[in-house]
C-alpha cells in the first residue's frame, strides 16, 4: 500500500467513476485502475462493487475510506508544516533597534536566533524610537523595538522586557552614594541628553514638564556611546537603563524615588504580513520571556 494508492481510492470514491478521478489527479483511467486493484490486493477486500460505469463503495470500503481521509489529512499537514520550515530556511528579518539596546540587549539575543535558525538573514537598523516608527509605516524595516506604553496606532506589538531607568552619574560624583535620588534633585543637575526622536530623550522631556523644571542642558547627542563616555568625564549626568550601566565601573546607577521603568515592546505594522521569518523571530524573542519568568 502507498500513497498514490490512496490518493486514487479517495478520488474514486469522491466522485464514483473512474475516469473523472482519473482527470483530477492528471492520470490516465488504466493507470487508476491499476492502483485500485492493487490496493483491492493487497488488503484482500473489495473495495468498490462495478456495475458498468457505476461504481459503489462496499462496506469494507467505507471503513477504508475513513482511514484514507485521515492519512491524506496527516500527509497534507505534515506537507505545510515542512514547507513551513523550509521557509526558514531563506528570508530576512530587517528591525530597527535603538542604539542602546543594541549594545546591550540585543547581542546575545542576536547570536542565540542565528544559532537556531543559521539560514536566516538578520538586518538590523539602529535608529531612535520615532525613526523606527516611520520606518515600520513606510515598510522599509519589518519591525522595530519601541518603547512607553502610549502606542501608536496601526502598530501591533508585544511587550518583551520591563528594565529599571536610571540616574547615571559619574562614580564619584555625590549622587553616586545615594540608594535613590529625586527627580528634583536630578533634574537640578547638568544634563546630556539624547537628540529628540529618542525614547530617552522623549523620557526626560515629560519629566521636566511634570516637574516644571528649568534645565540644564549642557550637551545633546543621538550618540549612546558618547552620551557615557561624557558622563564618565564629568561633563554631566543622563538617564540610563540600569544594563547599560552594570558593568561599567567609572559609573554609578542611582534608582529614583519613586522608581521609573520602560517597557520595551516588538512592533510590526498591524495591517502588514509577517513573514514566516518573522513571526519566528518574534516568538523567539517572546521564548526569553517565559524563560526568565521560569527562572
Amino acid at each position: 500500500m502507498d500513497l498514490r494508492q490512496i490518493r486514487a481510492f479517495a478520488a474514486v470514491a469522491k466522485v464514483r467513476n473512474f475516469t473523472r478521478a482519473a482527470e483530477a489527479l492528471h492520470l490516465a483511467q488504466p493507470a487508476v485502475s491499476m492502483a485500485i486493484g492493487k490496493l483491492e490486493e493487497q488488503l484482500e477486500l473489495t473495495l468498490f462493487t462495478r456495475q458498468g460505469r457505476q461504481v459503489a463503495l462496499t462496506a469494507e470500503g467505507e471503513v477504508f475510506l475513513r482511514h484514507a481521509e485521515r492519512i491524506l489529512g496527516d500527509c497534507l499537514a505534515a506537507d505545510t508544516e515542512m514547507a513551513e520550515l523550509k521557509g526558514l530556511m531563506r528570508g530576512e528579518v530587517r528591525i530597527g533597534i535603538p542604539p542602546m539596546m543594541s549594545s546591550y540587549y540585543f547581542p546575545r539575543v542576536i547570536r542565540d536566533f542565528r544559532v537556531r535558525y543559521p539560514s536566516l538573514q538578520l538586518s538590523v537598523l539602529g535608529e531612535g524610537a520615532a525613526r523606527i516608527q516611520r520606518l515600520i509605516a513606510l515598510g522599509e524595516i519589518d519591525m522595530g523595538v519601541i518603547a512607553g506604553s502610549n502606542l501608536p496606532e496601526g502598530l501591533q506589538s508585544r511587550r518583551f522586557l520591563r528594565e529599571e531607568i536610571v540616574a547615571c552619574v559619574p562614580a564619584g560624583h555625590p549622587l553616586a552614594a545615594q540608594q535613590s535620588v529625586r527627580l528634583v534633585e536630578f533634574l537640578a543637575e547638568p544634563l546630556v541628553l539624547f537628540k529628540k526622536g529618542y525614547y530617552m530623550r522623549e523620557l526626560t522631556d515629560e519629566l521636566l514638564r511634570a516637574s516644571q523644571c528649568v534645565p540644564q542642558v549642557v550637551f545633546e547627542t543621538n550618540l549612546f556611546s558618547l552620551v557615557r563616555s561624557l558622563i564618565k568625564e564629568g561633563v554631566g549626568v543622563s538617564t540610563l537603563l540600569r544594563m547599560v550601566v552594570a558593568d561599567e565601573p567609572q559609573l554609578a546607577a542611582v534608582s529614583f524615588a519613586p522608581p521609573l521603568h520602560l517597557d520595551l515592546h516588538i512592533a510590526w505594522k498591524s495591517d502588514g504580513y509577517l513573514s514566516r521569518a518573522n513571526r519566528a523571530f518574534v516568538d523567539f524573542l517572546l521564548e526569553r520571556i517565559d524563560d526568565r519568568d521560569r527562572g
